[in-house]
C-alpha cells in the first residue's frame, strides 16, 4: 500500500523567495494580440490588468528540469511525493494598488498552507503558494494560489470520451465573451506563461496518458477570460479583491462564454461550455 501524501511533506518547508522583474511593455502587448484586442491594453505607466502578473516573473529553468510531463521536475514550492500530478484550482487575490507598466516590481513567493484530503478522486494534496508584489517598497498586491497534487493516474478524474466542438452554450448574464481555444492558441499561451505542461500541446500526451478528449484549455487563461468582462465592459470600476475557481477542465475546440451580471459594489462571473455551465467562477469587488 502507497504511504499517504501527507508522509512525504511532514518535514517539508521551503523558504520564501524573492524574485524582481522590470514589468516591460513586451508580454501585455503580447497576451493583447492573443486577445485580438485593437491595441494593447496597458501602455508604460499605465495600471496592470488585474492577474496579467502571470505574464511576469517567469521560471525558464534548463531543460533536463522538466519531468515527463513537461512541468517541472523540482521547485521550491513543488510538493516532493512521487509521480505528482498537478491540477490548477483557484485562488484570490487583493490589489491594495495596482502594478504599473514599465516600474520594476518585487515578488515575494512563500507557502502558505499544505493541507491532505480525499475526494472522489482518491487522496489528495492541497498546496497554497502566497505572492507579495512590491514596486518602491510599498505592497501593491497579494495573491495565493491553490495548486492540487495526486500521485500516480490510478485515481485520476473521469473525463468525456468525446465532444461535440459545434455545440455553443447559451448566453447568460448582462457581460458576455466568446472564445472558442484552438491550438495556437493554446500553445502561445504556453509560450507567454512559460508553461510547458505537455497537456496544453501534445495531443497524444494528453489523451493516452491523462486521459483527457482533447487539448486542455490552461486554467489560468480561463480565469483571465473571466477577468476581460470586467476590463471591457467597467474598464474604470478598480477592482479591489477577486477570487477564482476552476471546476472543470476545458477542452481546444470547445465554445467557451464567460458570462455575469454586475451590481453595485461586485460581479460574480463564470465560463460555460454547452457541457457544463461552470467550468470556472469568480467573484470580484470593486473599490
Amino acid at each position: 500500500m502507497p504511504a499517504p501524501l501527507a508522509s512525504y511533506v511532514e518535514s517539508w518547508h521551503p523558504e520564501p523567495a524573492t524574485a524582481k522583474d522590470p514589468l516591460l511593455l513586451g508580454p501585455a502587448a503580447a497576451f493583447s494580440n492573443l486577445l485580438d484586442l485593437p491595441g494593447a491594453a496597458a501602455e508604460s505607466g499605465d495600471p496592470l490588468p488585474p492577474l496579467w502578473q502571470w505574464l511576469y516573473f517567469l521560471q525558464w529553468v534548463p531543460q533536463q528540469g522538466l519531468g515527463p510531463d513537461g512541468h517541472l521536475r523540482d521547485g521550491r514550492n513543488l510538493p516532493p511525493v512521487p509521480d505528482r500530478r498537478r491540477m490548477f484550482a483557484g485562488g484570490r487575490c487583493e490589489v491594495i494598488e495596482p502594478l504599473r507598466l514599465g516600474e520594476p516590481a518585487e515578488r515575494t513567493s512563500s507557502l502558505a498552507a499544505v493541507t491532505p484530503r480525499h475526494g472522489r478522486s482518491g487522496e489528495l494534496l492541497f498546496v497554497t503558494e502566497r505572492q507579495e508584489f512590491r514596486q518602491h517598497g510599498r505592497l501593491c498586491v497579494v495573491e495565493e494560489q491553490d495548486i492540487v497534487y495526486r500521485s500516480g493516474n490510478g485515481n485520476a478524474p473521469r473525463h468525456p470520451a468525446t465532444l461535440d466542438i459545434s455545440a455553443v452554450p447559451e448566453a447568460e448574464g448582462q457581460w458576455q465573451l466568446r472564445l472558442r481555444p484552438t491550438e495556437t492558441l493554446l500553445f502561445r499561451f504556453s509560450a507567454l506563461t512559460a508553461n510547458a505542461h505537455r497537456i496544453h500541446y501534445d495531443t497524444p500526451y494528453a489523451r493516452d496518458v491523462e486521459g483527457y478528449p482533447g487539448l486542455v484549455v490552461h486554467g489560468p487563461l480561463l480565469a483571465l477570460l473571466i477577468l476581460e468582462l470586467v476590463r471591457r465592459n467597467a474598464p474604470r470600476r478598480r477592482v479591489r479583491s477577486l477570487s477564482y475557481r476552476l471546476h472543470r477542465p476545458a477542452f481546444v475546440g470547445e465554445h467557451l462564454i464567460a458570462g455575469g451580471t454586475p451590481t453595485e459594489g461586485q460581479a460574480r462571473l463564470r465560463v460555460a461550455t454547452y457541457r457544463e455551465a461552470r467550468h470556472a467562477t469568480a467573484e470580484v469587488t470593486f473599490a
